[in-house]
């Protein structure tokens, strides 16, 4: 196991257990799944090796995991199953909203009635071996404000019941993720935050509020690793390469060029410190508010491994940040 992480880079949870600010998000693991014929998921994936990297993240410390009961239609969940099942020390966070066929891998529409959402988590708890579900996040983002009262009065009733521990929202709106915010059991908001996006309203409400922000896409679906290049594509079977209209680092399965600016233009002070690029990133996260708790994704050990050691380098310093703002008001 790594060294104990500093206070900079643990958090404390809603159930007042403190864990390591960092979690595993779970969408690649879960293989091809597909609107028609746009992919959805991150290309072809090996069960064992996913086993293997979540066994060596919760080895390394990690007690985060994140998922949704759409990734792979439902097998990102059943690989979390097979490698966690029901150990009480592992946090299993997941989504519900969007429906698919495991069979044909096909999503087959959006849903949020009272009657979809316990379809949903009965067949989460299933999937994932687990007894309850510690925090189940509505997943779509764009879900009109006024209409998801009912939502999460669903969600409320669920937790009464004991089926969930607690909730939150998957949404880039500042606005409908503070409109649940008194809610007793409403405890975060997943949205998308990196280098690249700061998205300081969304921060303010948050630490306002005291909620956990749950960073998707803090790599900029891989952009931070450094692995990509103007040349290089992503595969046939990955979402990176469909046109869909959020798909903003990437075009045509490439690196989009304004995004390799600006890459370029803090690629020296995130790598300070002895930090590879994809660590740099993460402590960029740390640094920018103490709630929040990235979730980058994995495939490898080699993957875990990278993202965990982040966590003895700490958040990245004030001058280093002040620095990468300073480098993208320029490009």
């Amino acid at each position: 196991m790594l060294t104990k992480p500093a206070s900079s880079t643990t958090i404390t949870l809603w159930n007042g257990r403190e864990i390591p600010r960092l979690g595993m998000g779970c969408w690649a693991i879960g293989g091809p799944f597909f609107a028609g014929d746009t992919p959805l998921g991150w290309g072809d994936v090996d069960d064992d090796e996913s086993v293997e990297a979540i066994n060596r993240a919760i080895e390394l410390g990690i007690r985060f995991f994140d998922t949704a009961s759409n990734y792979g239609a439902g097998h990102s969940e059943e690989v979390l199953g097979r490698a966690i099942g029901n150990r009480g020390e592992i946090v299993i966070a997941t989504k519900f909203g969007f429906a698919t066929d495991p069979e044909t891998k096909q999503a087959t529409g959006a849903f949020a009635d009272d009657a979809f959402i316990r379809r949903s988590i009965e067949t989460s708890l299933r999937r994932l071996k687990r007894d309850r579900l510690d925090l189940l996040q509505f997943h779509i983002n764009d879900f009109p404000a006024e209409q998801s009262d009912a939502v999460f009065d669903t969600l409320e009733a669920l937790r009464a019941e004991g089926k969930i521990d607690a909730f939150g929202w998957s949404t880039d709106s500042p606005d409908r993720a503070a409109r649940h915010a008194g809610r007793q059991g409403y405890v975060s908001v997943q949205h998308t935050m990196n280098v690249f996006e700061a998205v300081p309203e969304m921060v303010a409400l948050i630490e306002k509020e005291g909620l956990i922000s749950i960073n998707r896409g803090p790599l900029a679906m891989g952009l931070l690793t450094g692995k990509f290049t103007a040349d290089k594509a992503v595969g046939a079977r990955d979402v990176r390469g469909a046109a869909l209209d959020w798909m903003v680092y990437f075009k045509g399965g490439r690196m989009a060029p304004e995004f390799a600016a600006r890459l370029d233009a803090v690629r020296d002070l995130l790598t300070s410190g002895g930090r590879t690029l994809t660590q740099g990133a993460l402590a960029w996260l740390w640094a920018r508010s103490p709630r929040t708790l990235p979730i980058p994704g994995f495939r490898t050990v080699a993957q875990v491994e990278e993202n965990v050691g982040a966590l003895e380098k700490g958040p990245l310093s004030a001058d280093a940040m002040a620095g990468i703002d300073a480098a993208l008001a320029g490009v």
